[in-house]
């Protein structure tokens, strides 16, 4: 296991291996992302009505979400890792184009990692959109919405 003075180390390769397995991910190779995972993993994004438990559940999701009909070029930003003990938390907002669309997708991730005897392995991932466009509320049958107040 990891040695205190290890924090940077540790940092730097969690990043390196997020980024080996978005790269691939982009390209709709989702193995990257089932070769980093835990037995035990658990996965959420805006799609899914409930979370998905377990590796050979997220192998076959993925399989299914990750048939890409165009390729993607990502960007990993404001990446944050902090550390506690053997596991290690995993913030970033990432960013896609697709390279024959041009269309922009935007998210906020999150990978929790632990260590374990086969190295670090991600054990809980988010995923949700970045400023998603949210439905207005919906009024009452019969009522408007408040007029603006002016001064």
């Amino acid at each position: 296991m990891s040695e205190p003075g290890d924090a940077q180390d540790i940092e730097s390769l969690i990043l390196a291996m997020e980024r080996a397995a978005l790269d691939r991910s982009d390209k709709g190779d989702a193995e990257g992302f089932l070769e980093i995972s835990d037995p035990d993993v658990v996965y959420f994004d805006p799609f899914l009505e409930k979370p998905i438990h377990g590796l050979e559940e997220l192998s076959a999701y993925y399989r299914r979400a990750f048939s890409v009909e165009e390729p993607f070029a990502g960007e990993i930003l404001h990446p944050q890792v902090q550390i506690s003990g053997d596991t290690a938390v995993l913030t970033f907002n990432y960013v896609v184009k697709g390279q024959h669309s041009g269309r922009v997708t935007r998210w906020n991730a999150t990978e929790v990692y632990r260590e374990t005897h086969a190295g670090w392995r991600i054990v809980h991932t988010h995923w949700s959109f970045l400023q998603p466009k949210l439905a207005p509320p919906e009024q009452p049958s019969g009522l408007s919405p408040p007029a603006p107040t002016g001064a």
